[in-house]
């Protein structure tokens, strides 16, 4: 089983991995961004440094799902990723035009035959607002930054493109995660492992399990 977590900056999608990863007894691939050279001098000037830091992280992930991904799901073990390479894309349509994102796309064409795609994508969704407080809440140095303009329009893009596209490579499971804090709450946690296992029909699981509900004092 290969799992892979997405969702727009900070909706929880590393921390989501690591919680899973016991329950279904699962090796971990997590995204890496402190290595990108370029990320912090993108978040200051977009237009300018966009180009190197899309090609850095097309490498970067093409390298790592095409080594990791094999090695970590060898034997039938299986594995959860926070990250999806098809997402980088995504990326590319906000932050590229013209000739850029037309040499961009070539590349990822070509790449993009060669990596596995995940049994199941677990898309957390979550409101602007509530991703700009754990951003900040988290406070990365290249992410002090970042406009909330910027994040507004990754949510629009995340959503058209895991909600609308008809010809994504791996079947999708929309988690609302707004009402849930899978950090906090073991029962919030136990609603997404039970509908994960529903999705890909993994016993045990419940048919249909209610959204918890939290009294707060």
């Amino acid at each position: 089983m290969y799992l892979a977590i997405e969702g727009v900056i900070g909706v929880g999608k590393t921390t989501l991995a690591r919680l899973l990863q016991t329950t279904f007894q699962a090796n971990l691939l997590l995204e890496v961004f402190e290595e990108n050279p370029f990320l912090s001098h993108f978040y200051e000037d977009r237009a300018r440094y966009a180009f190197q830091t899309q090609i850095f992280f097309l490498l970067s992930r093409y390298h790592q799902q095409r080594r990791g991904v094999s090695e970590l799901t060898a034997g039938g073990k299986n594995l959860i990723s926070d990250y999806t390479f098809g997402k980088d894309a995504l990326f590319a349509e906000i932050n590229l035009k013209g000739d850029e994102l037309e040499m961009y796309y070539r590349v990822h064409e070509a790449l993009a035959e060669k990596i596995t795609p995940p049994d199941l994508v677990i898309y957390l969704r979550a409101n602007t607002d509530l991703l700009m407080a754990r951003i900040t809440q988290r406070d990365r140095s290249y992410e002090r930054n970042m406009e909330r303009a910027y994040i507004d329009q990754l949510n629009q893009a995340y959503d058209e493109f895991f909600l609308h596209k008809k010809n994504l490579s791996s079947p999708v499971l929309v988690i609302e995660s707004d009402p849930l804090d899978f950090v906090r709450y073991p029962e919030d946690l136990r609603w997404i492992e039970n509908r994960i296992r529903q999705a890909l029909a993994l016993a045990p699981f419940q048919p249909e399990l209610p959204l918890p509900l939290h009294n707060e004092e």
